[in-house]
């Protein structure tokens, strides 16, 4: 007589199945202590992913720039006639700056710069001649964005091919690119001798000695 076959196991069911994964519900009165206590764990994490938004955003925007020039024919950044008000930024050292007291007392150029910028580095010639022409009436700065880049590496950039500036400034917290409603890096503000915004340009083939020389006279 042949011995009877094992009658199979009893197919585990959905809510058995479920339940080996999913931990079982805490009781009503345990979860908002539990929830709690993981709020600031999840506060940390969406702060640093926020203070990051900003710098991803700005790196973005000047990847994606355009070659050409903007503020010929269009408004870009700041528009004409805003005055700037005192921003804080420091020096490759470390050392606070104080825009302050040189906006208002003479005309001054300001171009965002970084070290992996490509319109940055095709619009240094005509940085070069603008500075040449200019450089005695008018401040020229250079404000390093606080992005994919150190004072460090700024500083080592800047020791194998200096920049057309008077001064290389630091702008770490991004005081300046909000200030100045920076869209991209190798934008270009020009303040005439009032602190009022005069001329704003983005890219490669700006026409700086055409606008220095109406600040400049």
């Amino acid at each position: 007589m042949k011995p009877r076959a094992k009658s199979p196991e009893p197919r585990e069911g959905v809510r058995d199945a479920v339940a080996r994964f999913v931990p079982r519900a805490q009781p009503l009165g345990s979860r908002p202590a539990a929830l709690g206590s993981r709020l600031p764990a999840l506060g940390s994490r969406l702060s640093a992913l926020g203070s990051w938004l900003p710098a991803l955003g700005f790196f973005f925007a000047t990847a994606l720039a355009p070659r050409a020039a903007l503020a010929q024919d269009e408004q870009v950044g700041l528009a004409r006639g805003t005055a700037v008000g005192p921003v804080q930024l420091q020096d490759l050292d470390g050392q606070a700056v104080d825009l302050g007291q040189v906006i208002g007392r003479r005309p001054v150029l300001v171009e965002f710069w970084a070290t992996w910028c490509t319109n940055c580095a095709a619009l240094d010639p005509r940085m070069r001649a603008a500075y040449q022409r200019h450089g005695s009436q008018v401040e020229f700065l250079v404000v390093a964005v606080g992005v994919n880049q150190t004072p460090a590496s700024v500083k080592r950039r800047i020791a194998q091919h200096a920049l057309p500036a008077s001064r290389v400034l630091w702008d770490g917290n991004g005081a300046a690119v909000r200030a100045f409603e920076t869209p991209a890096t190798s934008y270009v503000v020009i303040l005439d001798r009032q602190g009022r915004v005069a001329y704003t340009g983005i890219g490669p083939d700006q026409d700086l000695e055409a606008a220095l020389a109406r600040v400049a006279r």
